[in-house]
């Protein structure tokens, strides 16, 4: 392997994050040059070729993402990783859009920096001759008027980058996922970070308006087009001219229509209802259902060809179920929401009531999470939110800690009644290492045998593990290869 193929730089002010990413690389026989600031990178850059970029997202003088773009002019094809402590959102899309190769929070695991230079060097490998290669570049607005898109958890993470990657394009974009799990936002969040977003972003409801009626509202209509159309009417495409259509729950949409909504995304023109002249539709159009359309299809209750012009890029909200370590998150969002209006000083969520949203199972999603805070914070008015300001079905949810207590206690005086155990000192030890073995087993096979995970997840050091395994003969299962 040559030296541009295995040689990378990191860039950050904080030189402690230097010394431990380099001393991590060079371990693995990666080439590893350093520097304190975007100006030093310019520099290293104009003089080496590297295989990859890892840079701080923020830093004095030249800032990660004024890095990025500096950077794609003298190395268009370098791949570059933006490292932040700041985890959220409008940095990931916003990373993203700008270019970045990938997105790494702080701190973050060895084994996901391995993972990304595995994944670039199996790039290089594939790689297009260079006349065959294009660049595309997107861009993106840093303001977004929608709602904000609240998560840390893995799934969201890789939404936001699909975001910050396809914002900027026209693709047509499908979004599905349950009810209440915030496909209208996302679909906010793709205009405002568009290079659309200075003009209209119009929803429709598929669902919502009668049959009859939808192809007037998406096309408009002339004139005596039927009973009751007494003047020439404008449709959602004209409205959201120059801008996007968000067309929800197109899974409602009868076939007829939907062949229509096909032949605009064939050749850009419609119809008015009674019209005979084209208009040009100029619009993006971002689609969402809370069906499976592929069932649909094989129904023939959905248009196979709409489909897959509808499903350039697809963007898949998991049910809130799946991202429970999003619920505080999502709790204090809605609590900071709803506060001004409903509350009389500050309230919060009390460790109890965390606890229960976080075990909860969330049938409604994200919905169902606002409407339970927004209760919440009308009774507790200031203060902690406590149980009692749950429905009442919480509550009965939460007495299952009451019912774990009586369990361990049961379990804990079996163990006393089948172990007779004399000697001083051994009752403890004894009692303790069953149960850890046990702990460390479950966690260990959930994160697929990946110590780092478990040991994160069990809030202990990565070598305190390392012992514990060691010391009680733990199998670690590894996870399977996908």
């Amino acid at each position: 392997m040559n030296s541009k193929q295995n040689k990378i730089l990191i860039v950050d002010d904080e030189k402690n994050i230097l010394w431990v990413l380099k001393k991590g690389l060079e371990k693995n026989n990666f080439l590893v040059d350093t520097a304190t600031s975007g100006e030093k990178a310019l520099e290293l850059l104009k003089e080496n070729e590297y295989l990859m970029m890892f840079s701080d997202i923020f830093m004095e003088g030249i800032s990660g993402l004024e890095l990025m773009e500096q950077t794609r002019q003298i190395c268009p094809e370098l791949k570059i990783v933006i490292m932040t402590a700041q985890d959220s959102m409008n940095n990931t899309i916003e990373a993203m859009s700008l270019g970045a190769y990938d997105y790494l929070a702080k701190p973050f695991d060895f084994e996901e920096v391995y993972r990304l230079i595995e994944k670039v060097k199996t790039a290089k490998s594939l790689s297009l001759p260079q006349e065959m290669e294009t660049e595309q570049g997107l861009s993106t607005s840093s303001e977004n008027d929608g709602d904000a898109i609240i998560g840390k958890s893995k799934n969201m993470k890789e939404i936001f980058k699909t975001i910050g990657k396809s914002a900027g394009s026209d693709l047509s974009i499908l979004i599905t996922g349950e009810s209440g799990t915030g496909k209208d936002t996302i679909a906010s969040t793709l205009h405002h970070n568009s290079q659309r977003n200075d003009k209209p972003f119009i929803c429709i409801n598929c669902a919502a308006i009668a049959r009859e009626l939808l192809e007037s509202e998406l096309f408009g209509h002339e004139r005596g087009a039927f009973t009751g159309a007494v003047e020439t009417k404008t449709g959602k495409f004209q409205q959201a001219d120059g801008g996007t259509l968000f067309l929800d729950e197109i899974g409602d949409m009868e076939l007829p229509l939907q062949a229509k909504i096909l032949r605009v995304l064939q050749n850009n023109e419609y119809y008015r209802v009674g019209g005979k002249e084209p208009l040009r539709a100029n619009v993006r159009i971002i689609a969402a259902t809370n069906k499976n359309l592929l069932e649909m299809i094989e129904q023939k209750s959905f248009r196979e060809d709409l489909y897959h012009r509808l499903n350039v890029i697809h963007i898949s909200m998991p049910p809130l179920r799946e991202r429970l370590e999003d619920v505080p998150l999502l709790a204090n969002h809605f609590i900071n929401r709803y506060s001004k209006s409903l509350a009389r000083g500050t309230v919060y969520l009390s460790a109890d009531v965390e606890r229960i949203l976080s075990g909860y199972h969330w049938q409604g999603n994200i919905r169902e999470l606002e409407n339970v805070i927004k209760r919440a914070v009308m009774l507790a008015l200031s203060g902690p939110i406590l149980p009692e300001h749950l429905p009442s079905h919480f509550q009965e949810e939460g007495d299952s800690s009451s019912q774990w207590d009586e369990r361990l206690n049961q379990l804990i005086q079996d163990f006393l009644h089948n172990n007779h155990l004399e000697e001083e000192g051994l009752l403890y030890d004894t009692l303790i290492q069953k149960v850890e073995k046990h702990l460390f087993e479950i966690v260990l096979g959930t994160c697929s045998g990946k110590q780092v995970a478990a040991a994160k997840a069990l809030g202990i050091n990565r070598n305190t593990l390392k012992r514990k395994i060691d010391a009680m003969n733990i199998e670690i299962k590894k996870a399977r290869i996908q």
